[in-house]
């Protein structure tokens, strides 16, 4: 079999045009990717007419996507680092644009929902690589800022995405939301393949049951957080896959341990950053994740708006993640990750506690935009913070599995928010009334506000960034 000593990929040795290429392509596949996890809450209503959809297979469009882009990160990874980053990458960019024309062209929502497995495999193939190429790109020094552009633009797609839904399906329909992925997805895998470089991982051969174990233990962990508050958390169908997923994926560390060739390195969490950046990831999103699928919701079921306005009233939270993470990225490298991952988490918790403090049927807008900002604030300064701990602390050579762990975390709390949120609003409120579903939302904002403050504790434990780029973790 043949092997390889440590490739350098796109090394810090490029140049600046084609550091250039790699920022834009990887932020642009980014922005493509985050967009579509959220454009669809808006259009959910026209879809269900269309296709004559039930409220369970609408949640399935939107579930569908995130479980298979949950289960397939790790394994995209580990399929970067030995067949090639850039080409595993156009791969995922390619599926998921061949998905997004297979939702847009669906009959009906069985095909819609296949469209949307397909789209998460896609995405799963993209997001762990892209920022393995973007580190891989871009020296130590110089990643912090690298990473601060690449959140902005992925920043993007949380005032764009309620807006763009809104709009396509007021001012055209649906489809569209799917059809725009499909010339931007070509040109990306086009230039992908022309404008970088290849780069490989460390390992000759593929972690076939790590491959197996951390794929079983998300799809087990993953299900049963979506199905865990409509079926009910002490059923057989929600903790039989929750247990059987921690199962594995205990499992999982324990083959890592003697694996010849681990996906993932265990003595990478002996670093204080990674596994503090890795925690931070998992509360952040989480906190973050369900606050935007509550805060649509509150603006429409809550306050009576449409589509389009919701999106509207969401432009000034998500409008702080296109301009923050630039500045943030670059201060970190002067002052460390530590004072934005804490101060960027405790603002948004604190400004979650606001927002349930006055959160109600009867409020005018302004009451809760400048709480809004300010949680988009908070928000904003932690991903890039987040992003440089993790990508700072292993060497050029493990980033594809650094990359792989951060975004398989990031999802996985993702799931974990959402879950917890819905039950925190399904204790205090419920759809009946404007009034009620405020009461409820009032609960899931305390949540994700202990969410944040657990990510901003995570955060205390990142130590001041290092000065060089670490040659053996």
């Amino acid at each position: 079999m043949r092997t390889r000593t440590s490739p350098t990929p796109v090394a810090p040795a490029a140049g600046p045009a084609q550091r250039r290429w790699v920022l834009g392509i990887t932020s642009v596949a980014s922005l493509m990717v985050v967009l579509d996890a959220l454009v669809v809450a808006t259009a959910l209503t026209a879809i269900k007419s269309d296709l004559g959809a039930s409220v369970a297979e609408l949640e399935w469009t939107v579930n569908a996507y995130g479980l298979s882009f949950a289960v397939l990160l790790m394994t995209a990874a580990a399929a970067g680092d030995r067949w090639g980053r850039r080409r595993v990458f156009a791969a995922g960019v390619t599926l998921f644009a061949a998905a997004s024309l297979l939702c847009a062209v669906a009959p009906g929502v069985e095909v819609l929902i296949a469209g949307r497995v397909l789209q998460g495999a896609g995405a799963a193939f993209v997001m762990p690589l892209a920022l393995a190429l973007l580190g891989a790109a871009f020296p130590a020094e110089l990643r912090p800022k690298a990473l601060g552009v690449f959140a902005s633009v992925s920043g993007v797609a949380v005032p764009l995405g309620p807006l763009l839904g809104g709009a396509v399906v007021e001012g055209i329909s649906w489809p569209w939301i799917f059809w725009i992925n499909v010339p931007i997805g070509a040109a990306l895998a086009y230039f992908a393949l022309t404008r970088t470089e290849e780069s490989h991982g460390p390992d000759p051969a593929l972690d076939v049951p790590g491959l197996v174990l951390a794929g079983a233990g998300s799809f087990g962990v993953v299900w049963g957080l979506v199905q865990g508050n409509s079926a009910g958390w002490t059923s057989v169908a929600v903790l039989g896959p929750l247990v059987a997923g921690l199962v594995a994926l205990g499992a999982f560390v324990a083959w890592q341990r003697r694996a010849a060739h681990p996906m993932l390195p265990l003595h990478l969490f002996r670093s204080r950053r990674f596994a503090a950046g890795n925690a931070v990831i998992f509360f952040h999103w989480a906190s973050a994740l369900g606050a935007v699928f509550f805060m649509a919701q509150f603006l429409q079921e809550g306050l009576g708006y449409g589509p389009l306005a919701a999106g509207l009233g969401l432009v000034p939270w998500g409008l702080t993640t296109t301009v923050v993470p630039q500045l943030a990225g670059r201060l970190v490298r002067r002052f460390g990750e530590r004072p934005f991952i804490v101060g960027g988490l405790g603002l948004h918790a604190l400004a979650m506690l606001w927002i349930a403090l006055v959160a109600g049927p009867a409020i005018g807008y302004w009451v809760i935009a400048v709480p809004l900002v300010l949680s988009g604030t908070g928000i904003a300064m932690c991903l890039p913070a987040a992003q440089s701990a993790v990508l700072t602390s292993v060497a050029p050579r493990l980033l594809g599995k650094a990359s792989g762990a951060f975004s398989a975390l990031r999802q996985l709390g993702g799931a974990f928010g959402v879950a917890l949120l819905v039950a925190g609003f399904s204790l205090t409120g419920s759809y009946a009334s404007s009034a009620e579903f405020s009461a409820g939302f009032a609960a899931a904002a305390v949540v994700s506000a202990v969410l944040g403050a657990a990510g901003a504790l995570a955060g205390s434990l990142v130590p001041r960034r290092a000065t060089k780029e670490p040659s053996d973790v």
